[in-house]
């Protein structure tokens, strides 16, 4: 099969189309014939070598794919050759085939092509584990998400408005913050021409929010505390902006405040299992409706998987950057 490769030098690192082995599914897995992959941050920094996969991951990029079910491993029964799947994956996506483990699939929603299901798993299943099940956002809180039009942001955004909660983004430039407010956001901040910590307290008459969404890290940190009312949950699950930072824990502790961090790849196959189960009983039906969509920015073939990160690296993408087997 074709598979996406890191090739390193002295000078460059590059992605090249190789000709790798078909795997085998284990026995908890299935192999999938691939449609369509998704681009996600992550996979920018394992080029990198910033980001090593979790033991036992395959070695080629790739966290969510849609495709068909070519071969079940032997104690899978809930599914059958030939169904049209949705994954997330511990990576193995840029490829024409990958295993998954067969909890991680889902249906893909009526009416969805192989595009825009692969553009569901990554950012639909750590929205959701992060938003409800961490910081427990409920109907009549308010929300900040920061890059509000990123795959994540976009995600949070119409997950948010569709359970009722009021949702603050943060966005690049006009355009984008135009974009968000058209997809129901109720404030949209541009973070380069305004002091997101004084538009939140502004938008909030002063409470604040009581949920924020933060994959920039940095010196972000402090400023989403003074963003935080009483009893507000950070959630932080990207640190774009590094690792480090200095915050005053007297507010934390006045404000009652609750800081949490996660990554959902290195999890294990039951607690990824009762995300896809909520999200098939909770979300599948809004995305079948209409009611919420993923929000795809480009499209590339395979063999250009070096130009999607370049996409994605500029930040100039509204949405997913998917690539076509």
């Amino acid at each position: 099969m074709r598979a996406i490769e890191i090739y390193r030098s002295s000078e460059l690192t590059d992605l090249i189309v190789t000709d790798q082995a078909l795997p085998s599914p284990a026995p908890h897995q299935v192999l999938i014939k691939v449609a369509a992959a998704g681009v996600n941050r992550p996979d920018l920094m394992q080029r990198k070598g910033l980001y090593p996969p979790p033991p036992g991951a395959p070695p080629v990029l790739g966290l969510e794919v849609a495709g068909t079910i070519a071969e079940l491993g032997s104690q899978v029964k809930h599914l059958n050759i030939g169904d049209r799947v949705c994954a997330l994956l511990t990576g193995g996506g840029y490829a024409e085939y990958s295993l998954a483990s067969a909890c991680c699939c889902l249906p893909i929603p009526q009416g969805f092509s192989f595009i825009q299901a692969a553009a569901l798993p990554e950012t639909f299943f750590t929205v959701w584990s992060n938003l409800f099940d961490r910081a427990k956002l409920q109907a009549g809180e308010t929300l900040l998400v920061h890059g509000g039009t990123s795959g994540i942001g976009t995600t949070a955004l119409q997950l948010g408005k569709a359970f009722g909660a009021q949702v603050i983004v943060t966005a690049g430039n006009e355009d984008k913050c135009q974009y968000c407010e058209k997809l129901g956001a109720d404030l949209a901040i541009d973070y380069r021409q305004q002091d997101f910590v004084e538009a939140v307290m502004h938008q909030t008459d002063g409470k604040g929010v009581n949920v924020v969404l933060d994959i920039i890290g940095g010196d972000y940190l402090p400023r989403n505390l003074k963003c935080l009312a009483i009893d507000g949950r950070l959630q932080q699950i990207a640190i774009q902006n590094g690792g480090k930072s200095e915050i005053n824990l007297a507010s934390v502790l006045m404000k009652r405040l609750t800081i949490a961090g996660t990554t959902l790849r290195p999890r294990n196959d039951d607690f990824k299992a009762k995300i896809a189960q909520q999200l098939f009983a909770k979300v599948w039906p809004l995305l079948e409706s209409g009611q919420i969509k993923p929000i795809i920015d480009s499209v590339f073939p395979l063999a250009r998987a070096a130009q999607a990160h370049e996409r994605m690296e500029s930040s100039q993408h509204i949405g997913k950057i998917i690539l076509e087997i």
